[in-house]
């Protein structure tokens, strides 16, 4: 529908919705739960003898697709956990908080829906910890070498965890007081609950990885001193530094970045006492149409903001794959996730050209214009302009790189850790993966990085590896 505009807005209620979101959902338990049993067997089915199964090279991992689906569907569900765990450390997770490349890559995707593989690997590990059937893994022996690994997100606890496994005694340091990095802080609960991080760090504890809290390297520990205790160091640190605009009125109170709303949310939700921004009664513009972006909407809804409206630089993308977009390749499309189906208004091909505070510097509206391209960029066209109220700006752009100061490595063009095809740093015995590396990502990249580099770090150890590479540091798509 277009708005007296002329931009192109979505109100949620003209959202296709996957399964309605029932309103006792607007807590902050997880949104999506246990499907029925056999409508999941079903599901599975669908996963067909396809010859190629593209969905193997769709992921990063590299995951066995078509077989763990085929043993759900004869309910061998032992045989479906051990596929599943063969080459993903964490499926809780990214059955959870990934987008599935693997379902844009499913051949049934030439002419119909996607198998819900997403949803049959997280009711897989599920059911796998409620069977006892995820267990730690205890080394056979130890190698008596050291490694550090400098934060505790997806790409350092599975880079932990493999190195673990196979001998060396690792330890973590996070800097945060509790673990997991942003799958921590900055996923809300109704996304991932953190019970499901709990659970797989005691396993990863009794398999004998060591973990240090509250620990930030270049403050609590030089990077030269963790250099000298450890044989090998890691570096996982993500890509933090958030993305900004340089507008008018920039400087105004009431402007945020997106997770310096989210962390402190979710603290709360965690039982802390902490200063965080609540949204309840405010009118919230959200500026970036991503997963972020969507996290700081379920938020603001939960908070009971007056209005919530989410702004895209860009066009509405299609609800279906278009043609300069086919199968197999990673398509374009239209996203609503559970927070899109709950409230809220998205708007496209909004330019924000102004931030607008009152006398006591204070954010009260901003003024948008429609994007436009010329020359192969998007800005504003003139005559559009016009005004919206706001109360709470959240910005959600993304992220440009790692914080890059205190570790003393050097950077490569596009702001990440300088690396080569092993991922070796710039400083010798130190390894680079995740974000931090690779730039914003998605977390089975992070988690493929993890599992890669724990192979190059033991083989810089010992001479050889046994441990799997899923993914090269610059691999940044499959080609198909």
């Amino acid at each position: 529908m277009a708005d007296p505009h002329g931009f192109l807005r979505t109100d949620h209620r003209e959202v296709p919705r996957r399964r309605p979101v029932p309103i006792r959902l607007m807590d902050y338990r997880e949104v999506y739960e246990a499907g029925d049993p056999e409508q999941l067997r079903r599901q599975a089915s669908r996963c067909m003898d396809c010859g190629v199964p593209f969905c193997h090279q769709g992921c990063p991992l590299g995951n066995l697709i078509p077989e763990f689906n085929d043993a759900m569907y004869r309910g061998e569900l032992p045989r479906a956990v051990e596929l599943l765990h063969a080459t993903n450390n964490f499926p809780e997770f990214t059955g959870r908080a990934c987008p599935a490349p693997c379902e844009n890559a499913c051949v049934l995707g030439i002419n119909q829906p996607a198998v819900t593989i997403k949803q049959v690997e997280a009711t897989i590990v599920d059911q796998g910890f409620a069977a006892g059937l995820i267990q730690p893994v205890i080394p056979d022996r130890i190698t008596g070498r050291t490694v550090a690994v400098v934060g505790s997100g997806p790409a350092g606890l599975a880079a932990a965890q493999q190195l673990t496994r196979a001998g060396h005694t690792v330890v973590v340091h996070e800097r945060e007081d509790r673990l997991g990095g942003l799958l921590r802080y900055g996923i809300p609960d109704f996304k991932l609950e953190k019970h499901h991080i709990d659970r797989r760090l005691d396993q990863m504890r009794a398999e004998g990885t060591r973990f240090t809290t509250s620990v930030e390297v270049g403050r609590d520990i030089s990077f030269e001193e963790l250099q000298s205790r450890f044989d090998a160091v890691i570096v996982c640190t993500g890509a933090t530094v958030p993305r900004d605009m340089s507008i008018s009125g920039r400087g105004l109170r009431g402007i945020e970045f997106a997770m310096d709303y989210l962390v402190p949310s979710n603290r709360v939700q965690a039982g802390e006492e902490v200063d965080h921004i609540d949204a309840r009664g405010q009118h919230v513009i959200i500026i970036g149409g991503g997963d972020t972006g969507a996290d700081c909407l379920g938020t603001a809804l939960r908070q009971t903001a007056a209005s919530v409206t989410t702004l895209a630089i860009g066009a509405q993308p299609p609800v279906e794959r278009s043609e300069s977009d086919p199968w197999p390749t990673v398509p374009r499309i239209f996203e609503v996730q559970s927070s899109h189906e709950e409230g809220g208004t998205r708007r496209y091909l909004a330019s924000t050209t102004r931030f607008v505070g009152d006398d006591e510097g204070k954010v009260i509206g901003i003024d948008v214009a429609k994007t436009e391209f010329a020359d192969g960029r998007r800005v504003p066209s003139p005559g559009t302009e016009h005004r919206l109220n706001a109360d709470l700006v959240l910005l959600a752009l993304g992220f440009s790189g790692p914080e890059s100061e205190a570790l003393g490595l050097d950077v490569a063009d596009g702001g990440v850790f300088d690396r080569d095809e092993s991922y070796t740093g710039s400083a010798p015995g130190v390894f680079i993966a995740g974000d931090s590396g690779r730039g914003q990502s998605l977390i089975v990249w992070a988690i493929a990085e993890g599992r890669s580099v724990a192979a190059e770090v033991d083989r810089f150890l010992t001479g050889s590896s046994r441990l799997p590479e899923p993914v090269r540091p610059h691999d940044r798509s499959f080609k198909w």
